[in-house]
């Protein structure tokens, strides 16, 4: 399939969803209100306004990124505030079917009151409709404030007594793009570095665009500093903004991505491999050579390293953990982002957010340390990782 065809087909299911979403808001605060005009027309028109915008945004911010920046933020934070209206009002029709259940059972035989029932459903649009906004403001605050550090010690058995305490500090799922620019990637270089980190680990999706629009607000990152160096894996979205140019101007900002292989942290018998993939989706969108290769990155290493594996999405460790990894750091869910689509998301992804175990294996999955479409976070705070690896020979720190 054609990226154009691709792209097409993502649209239509885009345009679909949006629709339906909006219809089902429209139904349930316009036409079963019965909101008067001239405020009925101004939410249609409205609504229409906005269902459009959003996939005409997808289209700007490919063409016409200056444009899609002004245009960003209202209509992000609305596509963000669609999906808690449709959670909410579904909360409501449930309440308002077991009422009605709840009253054809207790008064069976009577007249429905609909005046009653008007005044219900106005009541209930009302209360989600100032639930939602008070939502959005919460979630917006939470995605646009000072992201947070979380600090996480990992035991691995095989890392060297002298290695205990090393610290990667982990950058994931960044987003730089539409409502994301230069300020945000230059405060979060300054806290990464402020925590004198031994590697960094940056685990895809850095970035939604290509270089030539995004190259200044991305150059900040050449300030990264670690001990024993900035590594990068490609996620999803680095193939729909140009996986190879911006893997040339990374590493012409002094960060080594990792393409399906590895390295070694520390020296001589004091040291352990860390590995990278390029992400599963790598190898549908046309370039030669990408896409994960897992055997390529491990199939060869001394069994009795241990190995940290960069890899992009959490379910790699279903493939990885057969080449005996002692820890995969990956992103990708943004830990859900708006709750409660977390619960979505778990259908799709074996681990959402956290430190897990598979097999043998511990996989830890950041939150994301940017936000994805709407600039809102809820139940999911954004962070950047500060991932302690602890020896198992070491004694117990006090």
């Amino acid at each position: 399939m054609s990226r154009f065809v691709s792209f097409a087909v993502f649209i239509g299911i885009v345009v679909s969803v949006l629709g339906g979403l909006h219809y089902y808001i429209w139904a349930r605060l316009v036409r079963d209100t019965h909101l008067p005009a001239p405020w009925a027309t101004v939410a249609v028109t409205g609504l229409i306004a906005l269902a459009a915008g959003v996939p005409i945004m997808t289209f700007l911010n490919r063409q016409f990124p200056a444009i899609a920046r002004l245009a960003g933020w209202p209509l992000y934070t609305w596509l963000g505030t669609t999906f808690l209206l449709f959670v909410l009002l579904l909360g409501a029709d449930v309440v308002r079917g077991l009422h009605r259940l709840w009253t054809m059972v207790v008064s069976s035989g009577a007249t429905f009151d609909v005046e009653r029932r008007t005044l219900m459903t106005r009541v209930l649009g009302g209360a989600v409709a100032t639930s939602a906004a008070a939502l959005t403001a919460v979630a917006v605050r939470a995605a646009t404030g000072p992201v947070e550090v979380r600090r996480v010690p990992v035991v691995l058995p095989r890392l060297p007594r002298q290695l205990d305490g090393l610290t990667i500090a982990q950058i994931s799922d960044v987003h730089v793009g539409p409502t994301i620019g230069r300020a945000f990637i230059e405060d979060i270089v300054t806290r990464t570095n402020a925590l004198s980190p031994d590697v960094i680990a940056i685990t895809g999706d850095l970035v939604d665009g290509s270089v030539a629009h995004l190259k200044d607000a991305t150059a900040p990152l050449a300030a990264l500093r670690a001990r024993h160096g900035v590594f990068f894996v490609t996620g999803n979205h680095e193939y729909f903004s140009g996986a190879a140019a911006w893997i040339d101007e990374l590493t012409r900002l002094g960060i080594r991505c990792l393409r399906n292989e590895r390295v070694s942290i520390g020296e001589g018998a004091a040291s352990f491999d860390l590995a990278g993939v390029d992400d599963r989706s790598g190898a549908r969108f046309g370039e030669d050579g990408h896409g994960e290769d897992l055997p390529k990155a491990l199939g060869d290493r001394d069994p009795t390293r241990e190995v940290v594996l960069l890899a992009h999405q959490p379910k790699s460790v279903f493939d990885a953990e057969r080449f005996q990894i002692g820890l995969q750091l990956s992103g990708h869910t943004h830990g859900g982002q708006i709750w409660p689509f977390n619960l979505l998301v778990r259908l799709q992804q074996p681990f959402v957010a956290g430190l897990h175990r598979h097999g043998s294996a511990q996989i830890y999955v950041s939150r994301g340390t940017g936000y994805w479409g709407p600039p809102m976070r809820l139940a999911a705070p954004a962070e950047i990782t500060q991932i302690v690896l602890r020896s198992a020979d070491a004694a117990p720190s006090a």
